[in-house]
């Protein structure tokens, strides 16, 4: 009789172990499931978490727009974007072009009013500006039978006011971003040596009107074209630049940038 009450103790503990275990297991799949719901339930991830991309406005004239070479999107533009978006401390770069063939200083001051192109300037990180071409090519159009310095002088006064308030007015939309501002350059140095004079002049104007401002830099490129042994200039009209002239301008600002705006970017 004992040896019956006592297997029969020993089967109902095992029974309830069994049973215990069988819980167990059961409800496994339930914790699991309860993490995975977890998971899916977590905020998502801020859109502030991921970089903004470094933002260049360019404004100006034909060398902006791009007037000479086969890029759609802006003769030196193109190339820059691709130093830029290969560049390691960059995660993007996103570039709006705003110029405009044959503007002058004064028509450029006139669009820097335009509301579409101050709400872009004050959204940048770098504003490149070429401009100044046009302004002496005026004088030479307007005294192509009798060249002589004077005009070329009070032309580059006149200039130096209105750059001054070009910088002026691209500041006040943005206080922070760099500004770099594309020199000049002789088309014609092969055959008019004597325009290097005018050119090496307004662009030492351009610099003297750069260093009443922070945070702005002077673009050399005169240099680029004298003294390249390449054809750089587009053969239909032998002013503006080809391909490859555009090419090495963007060279030239790329490596201002890399200096200024890049490494500002990247310890943000």
């Amino acid at each position: 009789m004992f040896r019956k009450i006592f297997l029969l103790f020993i089967c109902t503990m095992t029974l309830a172990a069994c049973n215990r275990q069988s819980a167990v297991l059961l409800d496994e799949p339930k914790h699991q499931q309860q993490s995975e719901i977890d998971l899916r339930t977590k905020e998502a991830i801020p859109a502030s978490f991921f970089p903004e991309p470094l933002k260049v406005v360019a404004i100006g004239d034909s060398l902006t727009e791009g007037v000479g070479s086969s890029k759609r999107n802006g003769g030196y533009l193109p190339y820059l974007e691709t130093m830029l978006v290969e560049e390691t401390l960059l995660h993007s770069a996103d570039i709006s072009n705003f110029g405009i063939k044959g503007n002058r200083t004064d028509q450029l001051l006139k669009r820097l009013n335009t509301a579409e192109l101050k709400l872009e300037i004050e959204k940048s990180d770098a504003v490149i500006i070429t401009i100044g071409g046009n302004d002496v090519m005026k004088v030479v159009r307007d005294n192509i039978m009798n060249l002589k310095m004077e005009p070329f002088i009070d032309a580059r006064v006149e200039y130096e006011s209105r750059l001054k308030d070009i910088i002026a007015k691209v500041r006040s939309s943005n206080p922070d971003a760099e500004i770099y501002l594309v020199g000049l350059y002789n088309p014609f140095s092969r055959y008019l040596g004597e325009l290097d004079v005018i050119m090496s002049a307004w662009n030492s104007s351009s610099e003297a009107v750069l260093s009443g401002f922070e945070n702005t830099h002077f673009i050399q490129i005169g240099d680029v074209f004298k003294n390249s042994k390449e054809d750089l200039l587009f053969t239909e009209d032998y002013f503006h630049p080809n391909d490859r002239g555009y090419e090495l301008i963007a060279t030239q600002i790329y490596r201002q940038m890399e200096q200024y705006s890049i490494k500002e970017y990247a310890y943000k």
